[in-house]
């Protein structure tokens, strides 16, 4: 069974959690998907291993990590990844997948333009 970790940076500003939780909701109601948990890189309980144990739990052995990032910075292409790789060397039985960041996708420009056009009102 396969299983989705939306990961963020994390903020010291604890409400930044309930936005994601917020925002990941949203995205269970558009797709019907049922397996997916979010986590935080850092300043958070909800590490990125406590987020792949829940998933882990609940029998997902593939796992698609979705980082809640918009540029591919050390985070994600170290950081991450060694975190990653040392929760493989422990949970072998689990494939995990680090998917793209959200970087300069036509979406994101058309949101930033909406607030550029409402900033000029």
């Amino acid at each position: 069974m396969a299983g989705i970790l939306i990961l963020a940076h994390g903020s010291r500003q604890k409400e930044t959690e309930k936005t994601l939780k917020v925002l990941v909701n949203k995205v269970q109601n558009l797709t019907g998907a049922a397996n997916i948990e979010t986590a935080f890189l850092q300043f958070s309980d909800n590490s990125l291993p406590a987020g792949l144990d829940r998933l882990a739990n609940k029998g997902c052995s593939k796992i698609h990590i979705i980082p809640y990032f918009l540029f591919d910075g050390v985070h994600i292409r170290e950081d991450i990844p060694a975190e990653l790789a040392k929760y493989k060397a422990e949970h072998p039985e689990i494939e995990l997948y680090l998917d793209e960041t959200l970087g300069a996708d036509d979406r994101l420009a058309a949101i930033l333009a909406e607030r550029v056009q409402a900033a000029l009102q």
